[in-house]
Parts: structure tokens; C-alpha cells; sequence
């Protein structure tokens, strides 16, 4: 039977938060009935339920409750897999030798009558936060242009437009400045406060809440779109449907509740300080290491709550990108100008963790991540033989006793 939608219903930067499944699931299937239902992006990657799962879960949960999806900085290849490709579209992400897009630039859908186009844009600032190796052969146009040339080949075929965009509420807002055409950007990728909806002219700008809390809509009142955000409801039953997939998530929520060890102070009972964290975590691998700098970027790592005792959920809640510490050989226009390289560091992954400070003259290597060596720092590198992982787990929590271990 054809569905019939009577709105478009958007989530964004659900970060693999399967903990909310029980909320998420039923809503999203319920609304599936009258409901196009799009993802603005980083679907995969936050949590231990994608470190565990390596997105096979995420995987089953956009195949069977989503329509249409724009690509997201996390998780870049799963877009690119079968089952996920076909739902997936972009109009400004290209291949880098030929210029031909990556995915299909839109879906023409049906909504109360109206032929809508719905297409989605990535922001250059998130394309290129992207793995390097990720993203070889791949590249990213400017979003209004991509969208004004879409327009144009389109125009005929659509009474109204919507974007999926992975780029910022800031941006998007700019976007809409750009591009009257449009009717309503869904925003993702930026994890502000700000939701929505904002009016752009005629355009509506407008976030669903990120990590599996809630959502975007958006549906035809009389000649324009009505805008409007929502939380998804209090847990309910799973239908019968997805009660596999359910099952597929109580099971690794069980394996991350495995104990690790006692949380230090001052990281007991209390919201994690990523920053002062990583800091610590930086101070301790200099020292430990013996490396001549520590750069580490603050979002390597997730704020989360912890109690008193460290499971592997939180670890892996904590830093849940598996970063491999490596020892990178700065190019020597970094080693000459260390603020420039700072400075750019921090443009493109925001605060940064640096052990010495200042950081000595003439240094030649820094101990930092595989991503900020392979992204940013030219991949000359060497193994440092620890992930960051282990060394948050050694700042944060103190292990159980060997009995206690070997009781689990």
C-alpha cells in the first residue's frame, strides 16, 4: 500500500544513543503512517552500542524505519553501503576526479497534494572533519551554489523544497539568506541550544533535538509550511516488527554494563569536564610517555555523567571514536610556527588539551591521535602502542580488585 504523508518528520545526531530505543522505535514507527521520515545526519558513531556493533544495529534501524537520509561526518562510509546508498542523498558531496555526485541529489515525495523536493547539503566544515582516508577521492561545492543549480534543472518538477542539512544552525541560517527557494532547512550537525524555528523570510529553519530526544517537523498550512519541534515520549511497547531489533540492543546493553573499575575523584558522581579531563589525561601522557608535547582536541571525547563505578558503556561513552595514540612528525611549517598550527588546529576541532604549556621551541613530533594526525598533521607518524582509551580509563577509574574481576 502507498503511503500517504501528510508531513516530513526529521531527526538529526542520533550518535548511535540506542539507550533511548524504547523511545525512539515505537514513535518513529507510529509516525511512519502518515510521516516521511528523514535523518540529517550522523546517525552512527557516540556511544559503545556502535564501538560493539560497528553499526550493524544503526544499520537495521534506518533500513526499516527511514525514508530518506543526508550524509552525515560520522559514519561517512555506512552511506555509501547498500540498503543505505538508495535512501541516501546529497546535492553538494562529488567525486573529487570526476565531479559527478556522490549519492542521488533529491527524492520527489508527495505531501498533502504537493510535489516537494527533498535534498540535502554538507557543510564544508563538517566534510572536512571527516577521516582523511575516509574521504580520499571525495569532495564537497559550495551548498548554495549546489542548491541554486538544483533549482534550476528542477523547478518544474517541485512546489516546494526542503533540505537536509549537515552544516550548523548558523550556517543554515545563512543558507536560507542564500537561497529563498527553500521553504524549511532541517539543521543538523552543530549540537546547540538552538531549535527553532527560525524564520528566514520565507524559509524555516529548524532542529529536532539531537541524541534519540526528539525530533523536527514540518507540514503544508495553507500556502506555506508550519514548523515545529517535539520530544519523543516516554519509553513504549516495541511492536512486534522490531522486536528483533530490540532484542539486538537489550543484548549489548547488557555487555555495556560490564564493571571496569572504581571512578576517581573528581570524576565521581558528577557531569564529566571533558576538557579538564583530557588535560589530565594529556599532563599524565607526557609525563608517562615521555613525549616532548601532548595535542589532544576536547572532542575526542563525550561528556557524560559518571557514579562510582566505571562501566564499559562509559568508557566507551566517554571516548567513543577508538582513537590510536601515535607520535606525528610536525611538517616544518608547523614546527616553525607553532601558533599558526594551534591556531588552525583550533579552527577546525575547537579547544585543544596541551601538555607542556607553552609548548617548547623546535619541537619536531607531538603525541596526539590518529585522526588529528592523518586529518591535519600530514599522517607522518608511529604507533605509540596505547589507544586513548585505555589512557582515559587509567585517569578516570581505578581497577576492581582481581577477585572481583574474575566473580563477573
Amino acid at each position: 500500500m502507498t503511503r500517504a504523508y501528510g508531513q516530513i518528520v526529521a531527526t538529526t545526531d542520533v550518535h548511535s544513543t540506542l539507550d533511548r530505543a524504547d523511545s525512539l522505535l515505537p514513535h518513529l514507527h507510529d509516525l511512519r503512517s502518515t510521516s516521511l521520515i528523514a535523518d540529517c545526519g550522523d546517525f552512527f558513531e557516540g556511544t559503545g552500542y556502535y564501538r560493539l556493533g560497528k553499526g550493524a544495529i544503526e544499520r537495521e534501524i534506518l533500513t526499516t524505519l527511514y525514508d530518506v537520509l543526508a550524509p552525515g561526518n560520522h559514519g561517512w562510509p555506512h552511506y555509501f553501503e547498500p540498503g543505505l546508498r538508495e535512501k541516501t542523498v546529497c546535492a553538494n558531496t562529488v567525486d573529487d576526479a570526476t565531479g559527478r555526485p556522490l549519492f542521488d541529489r533529491l527524492r520527489i515525495v508527495h505531501v498533502h497534494g504537493r510535489r516537494v523536493a527533498v535534498t540535502a547539503v554538507m557543510g564544508p566544515q563538517a566534510f572536512n572533519t571527516i577521516p582523511a582516508d575516509q574521504r580520499a577521492g571525495h569532495r564537497v561545492t559550495d551548498p548554495a551554489t549546489a542548491l541554486r543549480w538544483l533549482m534550476l534543472e528542477h523547478h518544474h518538477q517541485a512546489d516546494s523544497w526542503m533540505v537536509l542539512s549537515h552544516s550548523g544552525f548558523d550556517e543554515d541560517l545563512r543558507l536560507a539568506v542564500a537561497c529563498p527557494f527553500v521553504d524549511v532547512i532541517f539543521a543538523g550537525h552543530c549540537h546547540s541550544n538552538t531549535y527553532g524555528p527560525v524564520n528566514v523570510g520565507d524559509t524555516l529553519v529548524i532542529k529536532g533535538r539531537e541524541l534519540a530526544a526528539g525530533y523536527a517537523a514540518a507540514e503544508p498550512v495553507g500556502s506555506g509550511w508550519a514548523a515545529r519541534t517535539a520530544i519523543f515520549p516516554a519509553s513504549a511497547a516495541v511492536p512486534d516488527g522490531l522486536a528483533a531489533l530490540n532484542e539486538k540492543i537489550a543484548f549489548t546493553c547488557r555487555m555495556l554494563a560490564t564493571r571496569l573499575g572504581t571512578v576517581n575523584e573528581p570524576y565521581r558522581d558528577t557531569d564529566l569536564d571533558r576538557h579538564r579531563l583530557l588535560q589530565d589525561v594529556a599532563d599524565r601522557l607526557h609525563t608517562g610517555l615521555g613525549a616532548d608535547a601532548v595535542i589532544l582536541n576536547d572532542t575526542a571525547l563525550r561528556p557524560t555523567r559518571l557514579s562510582d563505578v566505571l562501566t564499559l558503556g562509559d568508557l566507551l561513552a566517554i571516548e567513543p571514536f577508538d582513537n590510536q595514540l601515535v607520535h606525528a612528525f610536525l611538517p616544518d611549517t608547523d614546527a616553525e610556527d607553532q601558533d599558526r598550527l594551534l591556531t588552525h588546529l583550533t579552527e577546525q576541532v575547537g579547544p585543544l588539551a596541551i601538555a607542556p604549556w607553552p609548548l617548547p621551541e623546535g619541537i619536531q613530533s607531538v603525541l596526539t591521535t590518529d585522526y588529528l594526525a592523518d586529518t591535519y598533521l600530514g599522517g607522518r607518524t608511529y604507533q605509540a602502542g596505547l589507544r586513548l582509551g585505555q589512557a582515559v580509563r587509567r585517569t578516570v577509574a581505578t581497577s576492581l580488585p582481581e577477585k572481583e574481576e574474575c566473580a563477573r
